[in-house]
């Protein structure tokens, strides 16, 4: 098993995803734990030597800030904070997002500027190193003050509460830390702060979002260009010279995708009786490119994110400080969370659309794309699935990062909503995998019907699609074909 050492160097979007895809174990490198243990012992003499307060290490926390702390009770101050702070609701987070917030959150603590103790973050290590997974709740994090509520949910296994999902069950933490010949730890001052103040619940969410959303990316435009073939579109808009003008990078790229993979398609080089294609085909570059645009944004901010300090206060020991500030409010995250289910949501909307087009009856095609049409119905319903979903896109891409709403006696008095515009993204991303799906049955349908002349690679994504999902001769059962066509995108893209 490879392990990936985490060390001073910036980590990439792609190096996560590889770690994680790879099951890689991680490791944090010396220079980091040297960091972390300066940290600490800093900590540990500031609290030591001095009365001063200092907010959430010797104070209450929110509006308790000014309420002070003996020091014999900081470590049972730091339990209790993790303990009361664990009200998360609702669904689960999916397992392989918990493993993705338990890398971010250990990336975060090991820079050295949270004051954790190098053995909390080792116990990290080794719950992520061994698939030992936090049970985590969707609802609950204003996106603010941190995740507070799903990360004390991801803390509660260290100090021997919560449940840990071990092999896909739940187990009470403390019997798999007494399994495991592990001790609960007891919290120092300011790591209870060090694991709930953070970002790391809506940059899991953002990341994974990223990720699938270069995947979406492809895959449309893959698809798209079976359906441009199937309905007997034009290559013209996709042109060099008519997208460079533009100047629009994401325009610019998606045009060279289309050319690209349909080089060798006959079909786009046969005579065409029609003038021009409807906005669905004719406008991809523009609709997809504007989406890759948005898309490449993102991961620049979330790349930045997922290598940042976000919990608080912030310790610097070498200029003998300790701030107070609010690097864990979830704005940059918000707002780009709420762009990217747009971007994505568009891609989906275009894409059934389409959808819409190929099933018409035009361009020599039959209606609803099967023979005998009236005494079959064929594809008319997908499309009204298809139509179903992108209106329940629209809902979701309303903005949650445009709202707040005071907590904690109006001392925390403006929020990011940001783990709401995470979920939402989430259902998007699914949501667009569906629609994915659904506008590859109606193009490979539709490309039966053209008899030939496909693109190398078009034929080649055809072959490999119809050992899946086979051609529709005559009114059947459809979900289940569906769901197939789901499965299959979200494999091959």
């Amino acid at each position: 098993m490879k392990t990936f050492v985490l060390d001073n160097d910036w980590i990439s979007l792609d190096q996560i995803e590889e770690i994680l895809s790879q099951n890689y174990t991680i490791s944090i490198s010396e220079s980091r734990k040297t960091a972390v243990l300066k940290c600490r012992a800093y900590l540990d003499d500031k609290v030591g030597s001095s009365d001063d307060l200092i907010y959430g290490i010797n104070t209450g926390f929110g509006s308790l800030c000014n309420t002070a702390i003996s020091k014999d009770e900081l470590e049972l101050l730091q339990r209790n904070l993790v303990l009361s702070h664990a009200c998360g609701t609702g669904d689960r987070v999916p397992d392989h997002l918990v493993k993705r917030m338990l890398l971010l959150k250990i990336m975060g603590l090991s820079v050295g500027n949270s004051g954790a103790q190098l053995e909390t973050i080792e116990r990290l290590i080794y719950f992520f190193n061994n698939n030992l997974l936090p049970v985590v709740y969707q609802l609950g994090s204003l996106g603010a003050s941190g995740d507070l509520a799903p990360l004390a949910h991801l803390s509660l296994p260290l100090i021997g509460e919560g449940q840990l999902v071990v092999n896909g069950k739940e187990y009470p933490a403390s019997e798999v830390l007494e399994k495991h010949g592990l001790e609960p730890l007891k919290l120092k001052s300011k790591e209870g702060l060090a694991l709930l103040n953070g970002t790391q619940f809506m940059s899991t969410y953002a990341s994974y979002a990223v990720e699938s959303a270069k995947k979406l990316w492809k895959g449309f435009n893959t698809v798209g260009a079976l359906s441009l073939e199937a309905y007997d579109g034009r290559i013209q808009p996709f042109g060099v010279q008519v997208n460079e003008i533009r100047n629009q990078h994401g325009q610019i790229e998606t045009a060279e995708f289309f050319r690209s993979i349909l080089s060798d398609s006959a079909i786009m080089e046969a005579p065409k009786q029609h003038v021009q294609d409807p906005y669905s085909f004719r406008c991809i570059p523009q609709v997809h490119g504007a989406s890759k645009d948005a898309i490449d944004h993102v991961a620049s901010i979330v790349e930045r994110e997922v290598n940042a300090v976000t919990d608080n206060p912030t310790v610097f020991p070498d200029d003998d400080i300790v701030v107070s500030a609010g690097n864990f409010h979830g704005q940059p995250l918000a707002i780009n969370m709420d762009y990217l289910a747009i971007a994505l949501a568009e891609l989906g909307s275009i894409s059934e659309r389409r959808v819409y087009k190929l099933i018409g009856g035009t361009r020599d095609l039959p209606a609803f794309l099967v023979a005998e049409p009236g005494l079959n119905s064929g594809f008319m319903i997908p499309q009204y699935t298809a139509a179903s979903i992108v209106s329940q896109n629209k809902q979701l891409c309303a903005p949650a990062s445009i709202d707040t709403i005071d907590s904690s006696n109006g001392q925390e008095d403006h929020v990011s909503m940001g783990a709401n515009a995470a979920t939402k993204l989430y259902r998007v991303v699914d949501n667009c995998y569906r629609l994915l799906g659904i506008e590859l049955m109606n193009a490979s349908q539709a490309a039966h019907f053209r008899n030939g002349g496909h693109a190398s690679a078009t034929s080649s994504l055809l072959k490999e699609y119809r050992a899946v999902v086979p051609v529709v001769e005559r009114d059947e059962y459809l979900h289940p074909l569906i769901i197939a066509s789901e499965n299959f995108v979200r494999e091959k893209f």
